[in-house]
């Protein structure tokens, strides 16, 4: 078992644009990822690839280089990726495993590049409102909108969930949670998928987890494939945009069970759907 992360230092190349898929072939063996939001593109590397760039942008004129940075992995995290502990959740990245009591549930996870190490207060909330529903409640499937680095989707399976699909728009997203399914062993269990959370609303599912961003959560819940999920778990919400997606809750006769709020900023809900009218 290493003991130290995969990467000391990121080479980050910030484009305007979006890479063809065939360029992907030449980036070398030091080329981690491209990360794509909207129309920008974050190109990984482990060493400088000034060159690769160059190239890329003679192959493809259509793009323009913003930034280039240079971070070690822990900055790029904003700190050391460690092991952390929320209720019988124990998170561990494979460089730092350590032995688990009786009564925690392990979790190996290697974020990569990808954010969603389990730190943030949204990822946390949503591990506490999933033991808090398996714990009463037995899950067949399992829906994770958003997933990252997969790991909601694992902490269901784990907590006794039958299957669970982790979908994530962003292809490198999907792969590193690919990679943390094969980490814990469910790739029977757990399907991680490259997509638009809104094409998978309307897939068959007791349980919805869904920390994403709100444009996209407010068009989820407004859908008729939401309400047809017995369970949910909506996080990465403001104060503001909390109150909204409520409201529409209201409207569709759901009922909150609990919610967490940090620093009167993050909000996530957990709830029951009831017959809408």
């Amino acid at each position: 078992m290493d003991t130290a992360p995969p990467y000391k230092f990121l080479y980050i190349y910030y484009l305007s644009g979006r890479l063809a898929g065939a360029v992907n072939r030449w980036m070398g063996s030091a080329f981690i990822g491209n990360w794509e939001e909207d129309d920008t593109s974050f190109l990984f590397f482990t060493k400088p690839a000034d060159d690769k760039i160059k190239k890329l942008l003679s192959v493809q004129p259509d793009l323009i280089l913003n930034d280039r940075f240079e971070m070690s992995y822990e900055d790029w995290h904003g700190g050391p990726v460690v092991p952390i502990q929320t209720g019988r959740f124990r998170v561990m990245p494979p460089w730092a495993k350590a032995p688990a009591s009786s009564k925690e549930v392990p979790i190996l996870l290697d974020p990569g590049v990808v954010f969603g190490a389990g730190n943030h207060p949204t990822t946390r909330h949503c591990l506490s409102a999933i033991e808090q529903l398996m714990a009463v409640e037995r899950v067949g499937t399992m829906l994770d909108l958003g997933a990252g680095t997969g790991l909601l989707a694992i902490a269901a399976v784990k907590l006794g969930a039958t299957t669970a699909v982790a979908v994530d728009n962003n292809f490198l997203a999907a792969t590193t949670a690919l990679n943390n399914i094969r980490q814990n062993r469910l790739e029977g269990r757990i399907v991680s998928v490259a997509g638009r959370a809104q094409d998978f609303i309307d897939y068959p599912a007791d349980l919805v987890v869904a920390n994403i961003h709100y444009d996209v959560m407010k068009e989820l819940v407004a859908g008729p494939g939401f309400r047809e999920k017995k369970w949910f778990i909506l996080s990465g919400l403001m104060r503001t945009q909390a109150r909204l997606i409520k409201e529409r809750l209201a409207q569709c006769r759901a009922e909150i069970l609990d919610e967490w709020i940090q620093d009167g900023i993050w909000h996530t809900i957990f709830g029951k759907m009831k017959r809408c009218r």
